[in-house]
């Protein structure tokens, strides 16, 4: 896929999709094979729990709010302004404990299989479904502490 040139309005996501993922809004902005990105609303108390992407970098711009990340082992916070590197590779969590709303820009490179998984998780509910979707699109969930 091409990108095209153009603007995506702030209110608006490419071909008018929202994805309702585990409790969070992902409304995407940009699309081609080089990079996919993202708005993301993390209501209070949402998370993604820790994972890695294999084939991709990924990278969080905190708009509004604060987010708090396990990355590598590492617990980190990253404040409005503030931008998290995630490695290819390097296997990180996402938590929203800040007891409010947090936006959040985010983007990936290459785009690999994300946009796909991303359409195939839309209003799953069931936590084992998303991580056996997920593996089949270059996402590994890992399991829990003590699992």
């Amino acid at each position: 896929m091409t990108m095209t040139a153009g603007l995506t309005r702030s209110q608006d996501g490419l071909d008018g999709i929202a994805w309702n993922i585990l409790g969070q809004t992902y409304v995407p902005k940009q699309h081609s094979v080089n990079s996919l990105s993202w708005h993301a609303t993390f209501p209070k108390d949402t998370f993604v729990p820790p994972h890695i992407h294999p084939t991709q970098d990924e990278f969080v711009y905190v708009l509004d709010g604060t987010l708090d990340f396990w990355l590598d082992g590492k617990d980190m916070q990253a404040v409005a302004g503030d931008l998290a590197r995630l490695p290819t590779g390097i296997p990180h969590g996402i938590f929203n404990r800040s007891g409010k709303t947090t936006t959040c820009l985010f983007w990936v490179s290459p785009t690999r299989r994300l946009f796909d998984l991303f359409h195939a998780l839309h209003n799953v509910p069931d936590p084992a479904e998303v991580v056996r979707l997920a593996a089949q699109h270059e996402v590994e969930f890992l399991p829990p502490p003590n699992a």
